[in-house]
């Protein structure tokens, strides 16, 4: 019996690597990917004051590595538009006449302004600001200034948080949560679609159809379409009176988003069960799918803390942008403008999927 199991696991060469290849994924991505301290986030800076104290503080800014400026906007309403399109974590202003005001000993103050959708994510980052106050004009401060070293802070610093202003935690997951069933619903079952013919011996019939390869498909993927609309309509209304999240934003918009979303995961799905001899390897190349989907995406971890290399995986991926995109829309109010730049990699990446999915669709049993 040891013979014949080693013999079937040598046979079973899917099976095998992913008992081989699940451990190495998670080592790597637990061990290089996954940085709960995210450090170097977008800011943008309005500089109403070009004065040297200003720029000093900008400088000390940068060097926490917290923060990493990415340019300066001139109006109020260019700061509201990078975060609300996530280009930006943090916008800061520095008001006019902060020098004058600062060297008189008057204490001005910065408007800093963060976006807290994440509350986790810039949790450090703002800790760090608290610091800045006392530290950041530390080397300027002296000579004629030396007496305002002694006040303490020389100025203060105002902090909004956009969007959760009460960094309530389920304000972030809860919406995410919607893209995570998603993923792993629609994926595993239409995944298990073609596999389940084979197993089932109704296969023979199925080809015997005069059906062409994207009829079968579609045939396949457009009931499970319906299945996501309802477990999106349970977790919408599970999300709005069990956990109070604000819905900002337009539903009609966030449904037509839904489908590009729901799409590109039975095309996933469809794929693999192109793949798959069997139900039992259909799953577990879901599993090898969900895994850094929810690792990379941003849902457990925040984005932004993970190096350029994760970074770039998990832009690929469905759901990270199907996260930026339903948070935006419930808590941001996003509009068709603002959600475009992640729609339309969904529906590239759907596209691109389905043409596999379809060249590798068996018309025989051989």
């Amino acid at each position: 019996m040891v013979v014949k199991e080693l013999v079937q696991l040598r046979r079973d060469r899917l099976t095998f690597g992913m008992m081989l290849g699940v451990p190495v994924l998670q080592l790597l991505l637990f061990g290089y990917a996954i940085n709960t301290d995210p450090q170097h986030l977008p800011t943008v800076v309005q500089l109403r004051d070009h004065g040297a104290l200003p720029r000093s503080f900008l400088a000390a800014l940068e060097n926490t590595r917290y923060f990493r400026v990415d340019g300066v906007v001139t109006s109020d309403a260019a700061a509201n538009a990078a975060l609300a399109r996530g280009q930006a974590m943090f916008t800061i202003t520095v008001p006019e006449g902060f020098t004058r005001d600062l060297v008189r000993g008057q204490r001005p103050n910065l408007l800093v302004e963060v976006d807290a959708s994440d509350p986790v994510a810039a949790g450090n980052a703002v800790a760090a600001l608290a610091e800045l106050t006392r530290t950041a004009l530390r080397h300027d401060l002296v000579g004629p200034l030396a007496h305002l070293a002694s006040v303490d802070p020389a100025f203060d610093v105002t902090l909004h948080r956009r969007y959760n202003p009460e960094r309530i935690t389920a304000y972030n997951v809860v919406p995410g949560l919607l893209g995570v069933i998603l993923t792993m619903t629609m994926v595993l079952m239409t995944s298990l679609a073609v596999t389940r013919e084979t197993e089932r011996g109704t296969m023979e019939n199925l080809l015997a159809m005069p059906l062409q390869p994207g009829k079968v498909m579609l045939g396949k993927i457009a009931p499970y379409v319906v299945v996501g609309y309802i477990q999106v309509a349970v977790v919408l209304l599970a999300a709005r009176y069990l956990f109070g999240v604000p819905m900002q934003g337009s539903l009609l918009l966030l449904s037509l988003a839904l489908l590009a979303f729901i799409a590109a995961n039975l095309a996933v799905g469809f794929t693999f069960s192109t793949i798959a001899r069997s139900q039992l390897q259909a799953m577990q190349l879901t599993f090898f799918f969900f895994l850094p989907s929810i690792l990379l995406s941003g849902f457990m971890f925040p984005f932004a803390g993970m190096p350029g290399w994760a970074q770039l995986i998990g832009e690929v991926l469905p759901l990270t942008h199907f996260l930026r995109i339903v948070r935006g829309i419930l808590l941001k109010d996003n509009d068709l403008a603002v959600i475009w730049p992640h729609v339309w990699p969904l529906l590239l990446f759907t596209a691109a999927v389905a043409t596999l999915a379809l060249r590798r669709y068996r018309r025989t049993l051989d």
